[in-house]
């Protein structure tokens, strides 16, 4: 993947986890009425992690900043993503899962690919034989 593509990438997740990250952390009991969701029984079950996909989109800025010098943070938002993904896909396919989490996973899905073709593309001042780069 070219540096500006992972410049854009890094800048769209920083943009799509923060925007989730306010809205969660601001607008939580709005956000369970509108999809017609049980809210659970304590906010702080949301806003915990709401503040968290805050600090990723900070984290995703710092890599958009310098892609190359903050490569070794891509493999966290691989986590999340991955994270995600597969407690949402779980608790769908096991039986009852509020419609509100499912679209997510669509998009994480999409991230999770980009950003591991970002990690797989990246280089970190060595051929992929292990010797260093000449020119």
């Amino acid at each position: 993947m070219k540096q500006r593509t992972m410049v854009i990438l890094f800048i769209i997740a920083a943009l799509y986890d923060g925007v989730l990250g306010i809205a969660f952390l601001s607008s939580a009991d709005a956000l369970f009425q509108w999809f017609q969701v049980t809210p659970p029984n304590h906010f702080g079950y949301v806003h915990f992690p709401a503040a968290l996909l805050l600090v990723f989109a900070l984290m995703y800025l710092a890599i958009a900043k310098n892609p190359q010098g903050n490569r070794n943070l891509i493999p966290f938002g691989i986590l999340l993503k991955v994270s995600y993904c597969s407690v949402v896909c779980y608790h769908w396919f096991t039986g009852g899962l509020p419609s509100m989490w499912k679209p997510f996973v669509f998009y994480d899905l999409v991230f999770l690919g980009l950003f591991v073709w970002a990690y797989a593309s990246g280089q970190s001042g060595k051929s992929r034989s292990g010797s260093p780069k000449s020119g």
